[in-house]
């Protein structure tokens, strides 16, 4: 059985989680973040998928469905099953930790009686088959295995960093050190006996001043006891895509030469729910280079795209000009307007000769990059300029704009009531 995380609020992502949890955010012109773990249990044979929600999670929730894009529309064995977060009469309070989401649904589990468990989080890009994962859980006769890979040094803070001997057993699992340490990134897939998990859950919830996490509590536990816990190691592409800039990243991660991460594997598809659009149009003249277009997109004369991907319905007028942005459904960029550098969310329209983000000068450093973000339904009036790094949060209109231009690194959201919106 698997149980994907997907409660995260993803406030790095800003104005992108506004309105929704961080699975459920679009990704790669037609998908959302979650569609990549879906796709992975099922092109692995896991049919039995439970999904934890928390934050914000109906869109997620509408956009799973009752699984029918993954084949997971099933009633009597296996198939999709969301719960939603609710205050349990034992704990008396929302979700705490990894662990305690898993432990407050557990009786679901109970009913499935699985030999085993993969946890699994919801929010990464990646293509990876379970079974070699659980292959080498069972040849090892494993309490637990964690799905490990190598961490740069300056990325090690962000991550657990386990320790193994020569058997691959892990001897030290340290969560998000301050400073760098020797070790593989643990990356939140793990494999659990059933028996196993019931019992650390149990002992977990009993214990006040737990975290009631996988990484910080029961994982250092298990191991400072000697309990069977080891790695296995993963070599393929993956993304945490927990902040603006690395969203952005992945998404060039789409289109380069070659794509570090293929789209067009036709032997691991992601599977997704699709809108019926149109084939997408471009017009004589239209100048798309190194991009990703997706159905129901519509590209005028003489308007420029480079490196950028276009969600369903995306509108681009004569003259515009798209660079190295991310554009999601239905977004509109009027005639003669300049998109530079900038994640766009649903609907969002950019007017006449406004410009929106800006290419960077100079040494383009990681870390240092910024980007201009428009939240969903966001309106920036004809000739306004947003600066790049600047933040316009959803519903806002040209009234709550101010003068132009928005400079560099503001952040702008509607002074409206919610039912005014």
């Amino acid at each position: 059985m698997a149980v994907i995380l997907a409660g995260g609020e993803g406030s790095r992502l800003g104005v992108l989680t506004a309105k929704r949890t961080k699975p459920a955010v679009p990704f790669g012109g037609k998908f959302r973040i979650i569609d990549f773990a879906l796709s992975n249990c099922v092109n692995s044979g896991l049919f039995d998928v439970m999904i934890v929600a928390q934050y914000r999670p109906h869109s997620l929730i509408e956009h799973i469905g009752a699984g029918g894009p993954w084949e997971l529309d099933r009633e009597r064995t296996g198939g999709v099953r969301i719960y939603s977060p609710y205050k349990s009469r034992e704990a008396g309070s929302w979700f705490v930790g990894t662990a305690d989401a898993v432990q407050q649904n557990f009786l679901f589990v109970k009913d499935r009686r699985p030999d085993l468990v993969v946890i699994l989080s919801g929010d990464h890009i990646y293509r990876m088959n379970y079974n070699d994962l659980i292959a080498k859980h069972l040849e090892r006769r494993a309490d637990v295995t964690l799905a490990t890979m190598e961490v740069p040094d300056h990325e090690k803070s962000r991550f657990g960093i386990v320790q193994l001997d020569d058997d691959e057993r892990v001897t030290s699992f340290v969560e998000k050190p301050k400073d760098p340490i020797p070790g593989l990134g643990s990356m939140g897939i793990y494999v659990f006996n059933y028996g196993v998990l019931d019992r650390v859950l149990l002992e977990d919830s009993r214990m006040p001043d737990s975290n009631h996490d996988f990484g910080k509590d029961i994982l250092p536990r298990m191991i400072a006891r000697g309990e069977r816990v080891f790695s296995w190691k993963y070599a393929g592409y993956w993304r945490d895509v927990g902040t603006i800039e690395s969203y952005w990243e992945a998404h060039m991660d789409l289109i380069g030469e070659p794509p570090l991460y293929d789209l067009n594997d036709l032997g691991w598809l992601i599977h997704t729910r699709s809108e019926n659009r149109p084939p997408a149009r471009l017009a004589k003249g239209a100048d798309v280079s190194d991009s990703l277009i997706t159905h129901g997109c519509a590209i005028a004369t003489d308007a420029h795209i480079e490196r950028s991907i276009l969600s369903a319905g995306v509108r681009v007028e004569p003259g515009a000009v798209v660079r190295e942005s991310v554009l999601l459904t239905d977004c509109v960029i009027e005639r003669g307007a300049v998109v530079e550098r900038a994640i766009l969310d649903k609907r969002a329209r950019v007017g006449q000769g406004a410009r929106v983000g800006a290419m960077p000068q100079g040494d383009d450093e990681p870390g240092s990059r910024r980007f201009a973000v428009l939240g969903k339904n966001a309106v920036i009036p004809a000739g306004f300029v947003v600066g790049a790094g600047a933040e316009v949060g959803p519903d806002v209109i040209p009234s709550d704009l101010g003068s132009s231009p928005l400079p560099e690194g503001a952040a702008v959201f509607t002074k409206r009531r919610p039912h005014e919106v």
